[in-house]
């Protein structure tokens, strides 16, 4: 089974006015990825600058449209994709 965690870093300093209204709509989108079976952990960064997000059964070119979709990618500072393989 393939994973791929995306570390997402939003530019802090040019937030929009109406950050809480995206993040509403992120979490909505979030919920569904996570319904759909592709988004396994969604884990927010300890300075809240941002997430780390562990796809499952998505390859990472998927991953980096689904991450498109995003308005919190029109933000990003930065972006980084890893493929992990899980040790059982």
């Amino acid at each position: 089974m393939n994973r791929v965690q995306v570390i997402l870093t939003l530019d802090m300093e040019n937030l929009p006015s109406n950050f809480s209204e995206i993040l509403k709509q992120e979490q909505e989108v979030v919920a569904k990825w996570k319904e759909q079976g592709i988004l396994e952990h969604l884990f927010l960064r300890e300075a809240k600058n941002g997430a780390v997000l562990i796809f499952k059964e998505v390859d990472e070119q998927q991953a980096k449209e689904l991450m498109q979709t995003l308005h919190f990618y029109q933000l990003k500072k930065s972006v980084e994709y890893f493929n992990l393989i899980q040790q059982f």
